[in-house]
C-alpha cells in the first residue's frame, strides 16, 4: 500500500476472506449481520486505519442516472453493437450513457477515465485499447471504490467483473476447420501480444493444432499492430516466405479483409493457393470476395449482459464480488476456406 493512500473497504475485505458488502454492512452495523462479524470488521478497521471515503459515500446516495463507457473505436461494427445493446439497456432502466472512444490509446483511455469520473457517472463499462499494457489506472479506479465492469477486452489480475466471449474456443472452431478443408501450414496473425484476445485467440489455435497432431512453429505466428500499413507488409511477408503457410488465421475481420485486399492486388487466389479466416463476422467479411470465414460474436448481447450487471451492481441486486460472464461465439463458413472437402479425425 502507497504511503498517504487511504485504505479502502476492499482491502478489509480481502484480509477478513469476506465480500466488500459484508465490511459495507458491517461498518454500518447492520442488523442482520451476526455481532461476530461486525466485531471482526470494524477490528479490522481500527488496525487498518481505515477512514469512510465520505465524497464517494455521498455521490453513492445522489445518483446522477449516468454511466460512462470507453471503447477503442465508435466506428468498428463490433463496438457500435455493444454500445446498441448498452444504451437500450440502460435508457430502459432510466440511465443515460456518455460514450468517450479511447482511439486506441493508452492516454487517451486514462484521460478518457478521469473525464467520466469528474463527471460524476455512477459507473463505467470500459474496453481497454491495444496500448494497455499497463494497469495501475485501472487498480486506482479500483481502490477508489468506483464500479466500473470491463468487456471484450479485459485484463485478467483486477478483481471486477467481466464480460468476454469464449475467444479460445471460437479460434479452435475457426483453426479445425481449415485443418478439416486439409490446410497444415496455418499462420496465425494476431494482434499486440499483451492484448486478451490475442492470447486467447492463439490458446484456440494451438489447441487445434496440437489435436491434429502439428507442432507449434514460431515462424507461423506473427504480430501486426492492427494498422492497415503494418497489416499490408505483413500480407506481403507471408508471401515471401520461403515455406509459405497454406491457410492464414486472423485476429480480427479488418486484419483479414487488409490481407485479402492485398493479395487480391498481388494476383494470390483465395482460397485456392491459401485459405484465409478472420473473426469478429464484421458486416465487409461478408461482401468481400471471395466471402470470408470467420467467427461470429453477438456485440449487441455483450453491451446488454455488461450493462445489466453494472446497474445490478449499482442496484444492490448483484454481489459485489466479481463474476466472469463468458458468452459463445459461432463459426461462419464462407468460401475463402473451401479448399477441399472436409478431412475429419479418425
Amino acid at each position: 500500500m502507497k504511503k498517504g493512500r487511504q485504505v479502502t473497504m476492499k482491502e478489509i475485505a480481502k484480509k477478513l476472506g469476506i465480500s466488500v458488502s459484508t465490511v459495507s454492512r458491517a461498518l454500518q452495523n447492520s442488523p442482520e449481520l451476526q455481532e461476530a462479524t461486525k466485531e471482526k470488521v470494524v477490528a479490522a478497521a481500527k488496525e487498518m486505519k481505515y477512514q469512510p471515503n465520505l465524497l464517494a459515500q455521498s455521490l453513492r446516495r445522489s445518483r446522477s442516472k449516468t454511466l460512462g463507457v470507453i471503447v477503442p473505436e465508435i466506428t468498428s461494427h463490433f463496438f457500435a453493437s455493444c454500445i446498441s445493446g448498452i444504451q437500450d439497456t440502460a435508457n430502459a432502466r432510466g440511465y443515460n450513457v456518455m460514450i468517450c472512444q479511447s482511439n486506441e490509446s493508452l492516454a487517451q483511455e486514462k484521460a478518457n477515465i478521469k473525464a467520466l469520473v469528474s463527471s460524476q457517472v455512477d459507473g463505467l463499462l470500459i474496453s481497454l485499447s491495444r496500448e494497455t499494457n499497463a494497469f495501475e489506472h485501472l487498480y486506482e479506479l479500483y481502490d477508489r471504490e468506483h464500479t466500473f465492469v470491463l468487456f471484450d477486452r479485459v485484463q485478467e489480475d483486477i478483481p471486477v467483473s467481466k464480460v468476454t466471449f469464449n475467444d479460445a474456443g471460437g479460434a479452435y472452431q475457426v483453426v479445425k476447420h481449415l485443418l478439416e478443408t486439409g490446410s497444415r501450414r496455418i499462420l496465425y496473425l494476431s494482434g499486440p501480444e499483451d492484448l486478451y484476445i490475442s492470447k486467447k485467440r492463439k490458446e484456440g489455435y494451438l489447441r487445434a493444432l496440437k489435436e491434429f497432431g502439428i507442432a507449434e512453429d514460431s515462424s507461423l505466428i506473427k504480430v501486426s499492430d492492427l494498422t492497415t500499413p503494418h497489416t499490408v507488409q505483413l500480407a506481403r511477408e507471408i508471401l515471401e516466405m520461403q515455406h509459405r503457410p497454406d491457410a492464414v488465421f486472423c485476429m480480427i475481420d479488418p486484419v483479414a479483409v487488409d490481407v485479402l485486399t492485398e493479395w487480391k492486388q498481388l494476383g494470390i487466389r483465395v482460397p485456392q493457393e491459401i485459405a484465409l479466416a478472420g473473426f469478429t463476422n464484421n458486416p465487409t467479411s461478408a461482401v468481400v470476395e471471395p466471402p470470408l470465414t470467420t467467427v461470429s460474436q453477438p456485440g449487441y448481447e455483450m453491451g446488454k449482459l455488461a450493462v445489466s450487471h453494472l446497474l445490478d451492481q449499482l442496484d444492490g441486486l448483484a454481489s459485489e464480488d466479481p463474476l466472469s460472464i463468458v458468452l459463445e461465439t459461432t463459426l461462419v463458413v464462407r468460401n475463402s476456406s473451401q479448399r477441399n472437402p472436409p478431412v475429419h479425425l479418425s
